[in-house]
């Protein structure tokens, strides 16, 4: 894991613009979003399920890259006023504090653009239809029926009582919708898809959801120090949540069934499904 977000973290810092390149500032900026922080779980998350195919690291490289840089630039636009107005990320201000709210925005449409640039600069599978393919599934994680669609139903939700089918739509679509993206991403770079297609569907839907879960648990129970982002931030802008729906230890509960059934989604790969399952475990068993 160690070894792998190292080589996450190396391949974005060279695939951002360097910081005095004009506008320095910006790309400045851009850089202060994306490295040094974080845990890479998407990035993680596709090498693991291009290990499954036998894919060619290399090409593993720009689609976790590219998944990584509309990871980041979600968080920038999240925490702007307009949306969650928060300061804190990942132990430091966020870009809108270190910089100002015109640069921040910017950030965010430079890195989604950087994203889509980094996933066609080079071929990522043998064939040029599955390429298209992948950039489509990206572009799909990322609009109005994916992240941003998400955000727009959490907006939209605040000091609303919801269903837990409810929540499940909306946390289906902001945050499992670019960790399936990272999961099929990683597996599109390898050869034999569709044999392995079913399960990583099952496990992506369940282990996306399992991570937004224990998010919310966290929120709850955590402090800002520990998490590195502000803590009960969800309980006083009056977010429904899975806390809110169902206390705490019931959605840490909820959050290991879904562990088990993203797990018995990854029986029928054998061995070749170990380090998704690993990182499944790290998903719901982290404290931050």
């Amino acid at each position: 894991m160690q070894a792998r977000q190292a080589r996450i973290e190396t391949v974005l810092a060279a695939t951002l613009p360097a910081a005095d390149v004009p506008p320095a500032r910006l790309h400045h900026a851009m850089r202060y979003a994306v490295l040094g922080g974080g845990k890479r779980v998407r990035p993680l998350l596709a090498y693991a399920a291009g290990e499954i195919v036998r894919a060619d690291p290399a090409r593993v490289d720009r689609a976790a890259a590219a998944v990584e840089l509309i990871h980041a630039y979600s968080l920038v636009h999240d925490d702007l006023p307009c949306m969650d107005d928060d300061v804190l990320r990942r132990g430091k201000p966020t870009v809108h504090v270190q910089y100002d709210e015109a640069t921040a925005l910017l950030v965010g449409d430079s890195l989604q653009s950087l994203a889509f640039e980094t996933i066609s600069r080079a071929p990522l599978a043998d064939a040029p239809d599955t390429q298209h393919e992948m950039s489509g599934l990206l572009a799909h994680a990322t609009g109005s029926r994916g992240m941003a669609g998400g955000q727009a139903v959490d907006l939209a939700s605040l000091g609303r009582s919801l269903s837990l089918p409810e929540l499940e739509f909306m946390h289906g679509h902001k945050t499992g919708a670019l960790i399936r993206a990272a999961i099929l991403l990683g597996a599109r770079c390898g050869n034999g898809f569709d044999t392995v297609a079913e399960a990583l569907e099952r496990f992506a839907q369940r282990i996306g959801l399992a991570f937004q879960v224990v998010d919310d648990v966290l929120d709850a129970t955590e402090t800002s120090a520990t998490l590195g982002k502000t803590a009960g931030k969800d309980a006083r802008l009056n977010k429904p949540t899975y806390v809110s729906v169902l206390g705490a230890e019931a959605a840490r509960r909820f959050a290991d069934e879904l562990l088990a059934d993203a797990l018995a989604a990854l029986e029928p790969l054998g061995a070749g499904g170990s380090r998704l399952s690993q990182l499944g475990r790290y998903i719901v068993e982290r404290k931050s």
